[in-house]
């Protein structure tokens, strides 16, 4: 089967992107070295395509009521014009996916989902859809979508006039226009870093690329985005979560909101224990990588890196890892096992990095 092409294809293979396959899609893992990526997101701007992405729209007088009901964080009591994370799940309460829901107006709502799972959620949200008074449309293939991140990215965006000077609240959008292009302007970010993710016509998304790069926003792959998240400790699906756990599992307790009213999966996880616990683990020698194990002090193996690399800001080898509840030390000894060798880890209470989003 072909691999899927964004509308920036030609343009990372002119730049001389490292392409690779992701979720379906050729998508760029590097250009220059993911370490000047990892630096130029940190202290300057960087441009990641993620068109790969999916992108539901629901419209009608029940849209928010819909999202809230699929969704186990709160939807419904969030804000005008406002962006909510959360888990998909089943009733079991076990996650089909993480998405991000954003209130475009009353009766809109957009949905941004994972590129590995677009059928999988589509099939999901249309077993429920017909018992509210809304409609769901799949406008993934209509997309692009751009994420700019960096401390520089808020005032290269104004330069280029593409928002304005009225406030933009951290997790929040707003639809806009530009030179009679329309854009879904929204501020979330996946690096920890201030930033925003324009979801915009191929056409434009092509023409606002070459702007970003002309004014020296470094161009970013697939490979420095991996890194700067798991510096912030940020999950990604098919790592720290995955189809066999529970959001409880997966240190996203914060996102089931057992005090809705319905959600699908509430009864489940209002009486699930969790079977584990993620932790930070952190090493002065050595790359922990996915599938490590991990092991208590007595040597015992207690879990597994669900992801690992080597930290550019930080530069030391990082680690989140999956560790069973009943086994978790309370003295907060770890191990690694890299080959056949242990290596004694650090454990972090917060995250590697302090990004700087606003």
């Amino acid at each position: 089967m072909s691999l899927q092409l964004t509308s920036l294809h030609n343009k990372h293979v002119n730049l001389g992107a490292k392409m690779a396959p992701f979720a379906g899609f050729d998508m760029p893992l590097q250009y220059s070295s993911v370490k000047e990526e990892v630096i130029a997101v940190r202290s300057n701007c960087g441009v990641f395509d993620v068109s790969h992405m999916g992108e539901f729209l629901c419209v009608g007088e029940d849209a928010e009521k819909f999202v809230d009901f699929m969704v186990t964080n709160d939807f419904l009591g969030a804000g005008s014009n406002k962006a909510v994370y959360s888990p998909l799940c089943r009733e079991n309460g076990t996650v089909i996916d993480d998405l991000i829901a954003y209130k475009l107006s009353h009766g809109r709502v957009l949905i941004c989902v994972n590129a590995s799972n677009i059928e999988k959620d589509w099939d999901w949200f249309n077993e429920f859809v017909g018992d509210f008074d809304c409609t769901l449309t799949n406008l993934s293939s209509e997309y692009s979508l751009l994420a700019i991140q960096g401390p520089k990215t808020e005032q290269i965006l104004k330069d280029l006039e593409i928002i304005d000077s009225a406030e933009f609240p951290y997790y929040s959008v707003k639809e806009s226009e530009f030179n009679g292009n329309e854009l879904i302007l929204a501020r979330t970010g996946y690096t920890g870093e201030d930033g925003f993710e324009i979801f915009c016509s191929h056409k434009f998304a092509g023409e606002l690329w070459d702007k970003l790069l002309s004014v020296g926003v470094a161009p970013c792959g697939l490979a420095a985005r991996d890194v700067l998240r798991v510096e912030v400790c940020y999950p990604l699906y098919g790592h720290e979560i995955t189809d066999d756990i529970t959001p409880l599992d997966a240190g996203l307790k914060w996102t089931v909101k057992l005090n809705k009213p319905e959600f699908i999966g509430k009864q489940a996880l209002s009486e699930y224990q969790a079977k584990y616990t993620l932790v930070k683990l952190a090493l002065e020698k050595g790359i922990p990588r996915e599938g490590y194990e991990v092991l208590n002090a007595a040597d015992e193996i207690i879990g597994k890196v669900t992801s690992g690399t080597m930290s550019v800001t930080a530069n030391k080898g990082v680690a989140i890892c999956q560790v069973e509840a009943n086994k978790n030390p309370k003295d907060k000894n770890y191990k690694i096992r890299i080959r056949k060798n242990d290596f004694e880890a650090t454990y972090y209470a917060k995250a590697f990095v302090t990004g700087g989003h606003k």
